[in-house]
C-alpha cells in the first residue's frame, strides 16, 4: 500500500495532542496526521476542565496514574515555563470536616508518601495559616500541585507538530476503518475522502470505544459519560479562597468531589459533582442524544454501577437540581459562601471507561498493538481510559502512545 501518513492520530484533545508531538520528536520527518471532529482542538474534556495539575497523592503506588501524574506534574510546570504558559505551582488543601474522613485522611498522607510526594498534615488551627476561610478537623498541605492552562498547552503542542511537519486537520470526522494486511483506509465524513496509513492510534476520548469498534477490535468496555457541574465565586468573594481546597475523596467512587481551585485567570471554580450525562457530549441536562443513551441503558455495566452507587448518585443528582444542596456540599469547606456568590460556570464531561461487571477502570488503559506482548492486535494502538489526571500527565502519556505507536510502525503488519 502506497501511505499517505506513517500515523494517524484520531483526536485532537490534549492526550492526542502530545501523543503527535512526541511522535515528531521521536521521529523526525515521520509523517503524522491529527484528525479532529470538531472545528477547534481541545473542544472536550481538555478545554471543560478546572485546569489543576495534579501532584499525583490520590493515586495507587505504581500505577500508570501514580508514575505519569507524578512525573507529568513537573514536566508540565517545566513546559508552560519554557513556553510562556501561564501557570502558578499554588500547592492544595486537601480539608476533613467529619471525623470519619480521618483514617481516610491519614491513609492519603501514606499514599503520598509512598508516591514520593511530600505531604504535610495539619491540625485544625493551621489549616487557617493556608486558607482562613476554610475550616475542617484535619488537612493535608501538597505542595507540588498547580494550575494551569490546559487549552494553551494543547495548542502549543498542535503548533510544535506541526512545525515538525505533522498535518493538523480539524472538522475531520472518522466514518470507517478498512483493515487490510498492509496496512488501513480511513474514510472520514469530509470531502477529503479516504486517507491510507500504517498505524491507526485513537485517542478520541469520550468517542474511543467507538473508534476502538470502527477499527475492528472489541474494547471490553463501554465508555459512561459523566458531567461535572460547575460554579464560579462572583467577583466580589474571590478573596475567600487563596489557591486549592478538596474534600477527603471516597475511595469507592473515581471522583474527588466538590472543591475550591482558583485559576491562573483569577476565577475560582467550585464543583464539580459527577452525574450521569445523557449524551456523551451532553453538557446540560437539555442535551439528549438518543444514541448515546440507548447505548448506555443497554450496556450491563450501567446498572451495576447504579445498583453499588445509587445513594452516592442520589446526592449528586440532588446537588444538580438543586443550588441550595450544592451551596451546603460548599459550605463544609468554606462556611462563609453563600448560593448568591456562586454563579453557573462551564460543565464537562469525564469519559470513564466502565467494564461490564461496572467496576471503573481506575488506570490509564492502553489496547491494540503493545511491544511487549507477541500476541497483541497490531497496526492500532488504542487510549481507552484517559480522565484525570491524563492532562497532568499528558506528556508522558503521549511519550508511551508514541512508543507503542512506532513499535507498530516497524512491526508492519
Amino acid at each position: 500500500m502506497a501511505y499517505d501518513f506513517d500515523v494517524s492520530v484520531v483526536g485532537g484533545g490534549i492526550v492526542g495532542l502530545s501523543t503527535a508531538y512526541a511522535l515528531t520528536l521521536a521521529r523526525p520527518g515521520l509523517r503524522v496526521v491529527v484528525l479532529e471532529k470538531e472545528q477547534t482542538f481541545a473542544a472536550h474534556q481538555t478545554g471543560r476542565n478546572s485546569g489543576v495539575i495534579h501532584s499525583g497523592v490520590y493515586y495507587r503506588p505504581g500505577s500508570l496514574k501514580a508514575r505519569y501524574a507524578t512525573t507529568g506534574a513537573a514536566e508540565m510546570v517545566e513546559f508552560c515555563r519554557e513556553h510562556g504558559i501561564p501557570y502558578e505551582v499554588t500547592g492544595k488543601l486537601i480539608v476533613a470536616t467529619e471525623r470519619a474522613e480521618l483514617p481516610r485522611l491519614h491513609a492519603l498522607a501514606q499514599r503520598g508518601r509512598e508516591n514520593g510526594i511530600p505531604v504535610t498534615e495539619l491540625g485544625a488551627a493551621r489549616i487557617g495559616e493556608y486558607e482562613p476561610e476554610v475550616t475542617g478537623l484535619a488537612g493535608l498541605h501538597i505542595g507540588s500541585t498547580g494550575i494551569c492552562d490546559f487549552p494553551a498547552v494543547a495548542r502549543t503542542y498542535a503548533r510544535l507538530a506541526e512545525q515538525a511537519g505533522a498535518v493538523l486537520r480539524t472538522g475531520t470526522e472518522l466514518r470507517g476503518v478498512t483493515r487490510r494486511a498492509d496496512g488501513l483506509t480511513l474514510r472520514t465524513g469530509t470531502g477529503t475522502g479516504e486517507l491510507r496509513c500504517a498505524v491507526l492510534v485513537n485517542c478520541a476520548g469520550l468517542q474511543s470505544d467507538r473508534i476502538a469498534r470502527l477499527a475492528g477490535g472489541d474494547p471490553g468496555v463501554r465508555i459512561i459519560p459523566f458531567r461535572g457541574e460547575y460554579y464560579e465565586l462572583t467577583k466580589e468573594k474571590r478573596e475567600l479562597v487563596r489557591g486549592l481546597v478538596y474534600p477527603v475523596p471516597d475511595p469507592a467512587f473515581p471522583f474527588l468531589g466538590v472543591h475550591l481551585t482558583r485559576g491562573v485567570h483569577g476565577d475560582v471554580h467550585v464543583g464539580p459533582n459527577a452525574v450521569p450525562a445523557l449524551a456523551r457530549e451532553g453538557y446540560d441536562w437539555r442535551t439528549v442524544r438518543p444514541r448515546d443513551l440507548a447505548e448506555t441503558l443497554a450496556f450491563p455495566g450501567t446498572w451495576q454501577i447504579a445498583r453499588r452507587h445509587w445513594r452516592y448518585e442520589v446526592g449528586e443528582l440532588h446537588r444538580s437540581l438543586s443550588k441550595r444542596a450544592f451551596t451546603t456540599a460548599v459550605q463544609r469547606l468554606l462556611p462563609a459562601v453563600t448560593a448568591a456568590d456562586l454563579v453557573p460556570a462551564t460543565a464537562g464531561v469525564r469519559a470513564q471507561a466502565v467494564a461490564r461487571d461496572g467496576s471503573l477502570l481506575d488506570d490509564f488503559a492502553f489496547a491494540g498493538f503493545d511491544p511487549d506482548d507477541a500476541s497483541s492486535t497490531r497496526r492500532v494502538v488504542h487510549v481507552l481510559n484517559a480522565p484525570s489526571p491524563a492532562a497532568t500527565a499528558s506528556l508522558p502519556i503521549g511519550r508511551e502512545v508514541a512508543r507503542r505507536a512506532l513499535a507498530a510502525l516497524e512491526a508492519g503488519g
